[in-house]
This record gives C-alpha cells, structure tokens and sequence, in this order.
C-alpha cells in the first residue's frame, strides 16, 4: 500500500448505516481480522481496555429485542418513549451482517486515567473502521438505545467499572458513499514555532 493509497482510505471512511445494508452475511474470517486489527490500537501501559461481542446470526435478533425492550421499559407510558423509536431499535438491526458491541475493560491492577482508556478503545473502534471500508463493508458507529443503562452491562459481558461505549453495526453494501466533507485543516490548527 503507497501512502497517497492510506490517505485514500482515511478519505474513504464513512457511516454507512443499516438502511443501507443488503442483509447479505459478511464471512466471520473478516469480522475476526477487523477485530485482529482492533488489537493493534495504542494503548497506554498496555492495558489492552477494549472488549468486543459479536452478535450475528440469531444473535443479531437477541440483540434488537433486548435494546428494544429496554428502551420500551425505561420510557413506556412517558413522554419520552416515541413507538418510532421503538420500532427503529427492534428492527434497525435486523439488516446487519454482525454487529460489534464496544466495551472499555477498566484496568484493576494498574491505575490510569479513565480518558486514557477511553481514547485506547476509540483508536481500537476506528482501526475496525478503517479496516470495513477496505474490506468495501458499510460500518456505523452508534451509542443506540442501552448505552448510557448501566443495567446494560451484564449482557456485554461487562462489569464495574467497565463502560459500554457503543455498537459497530457491520454490513455488506451495493456502494460506498463518495468521499465526505471537511472543513480546512487549516482553520483547526495553530502553530507554534519559537
């Protein structure tokens, strides 16, 4: 891979969200090298924080009724509960290839600040999508419906003081969408030289 080919790809990542999926099933051999990729992110004192689950298959179902009915239990009967919403969250899903629970593992034996691990697993979450857009997969990155419950955890495979970061909802696409838009990197960065 030339550089001018690594900077294609950065330009190339997008969120692709389920909509957008065919329902055709993404072989778990790429899952595992996105995640293989995953395991290569920065990581301070190595503490490796980032934790993944899989759900695919009839997973995929499991995990569309459970963050449906979470949300249907925390909000049904208030204001707050819209049945759009509701829908969206228990079929959403359901056109996804794999869908990829983040987690930040909170290291017990050796002390760093919480945003350290946090930043590890964000690098972790974008080598997975880096890694989809040159496989040609759609990929999205949601906080969804549970994220934010800490009841949520047990069913990631997390405990305290771990944190659920969000979902990597994974599928295969007719088209990438083009090449996004940024604001000039100049209007974000100051200088200093002396």
């Amino acid at each position: 891979m030339t550089v001018e080919d690594f900077n294609k790809l950065i330009r190339q990542r997008r969120s692709v969200f389920p909509k957008d999926y065919t329902g055709e099933k993404v072989d778990d051999s790429i899952i595992l090298q996105l995640l293989e990729n995953a395991n290569w992110a920065p990581t301070h004192k190595l503490t490796e924080p980032w934790r993944f689950k899989v759900f695919c298959e009839n997973g995929i179902n499991k995990f569309a009724e459970y963050q449906a009915n979470e949300y249907y239990n925390s909000f049904y009967g208030t204001e707050k509960f819209l049945e759009k919403k509701y829908n969206k969250l228990l079929n959403g899903p359901l056109k996804c290839s794999h869908i990829i629970s983040i987690g930040m593992h909170r290291a017990r034996e050796v002390m760093l600040p919480e945003i350290e691990e946090i930043a590890a697993v964000a690098c972790a979450v974008q080598n997975i999508l880096l890694s989809a857009t040159a496989y040609k997969l759609g990929a999205y990155w949601t906080t969804g419906g549970v994220t934010y419950n800490s009841n949520a955890k047990a069913f990631f495979d997390l405990e305290e003081p771990d944190k659920l970061l969000g979902f990597i909802y994974l599928g295969v696409v007719n088209n990438l969408p083009e090449v996004g838009k940024r604001t000039p990197i100049e209007q974000k960065v100051s200088w200093c030289k002396e």
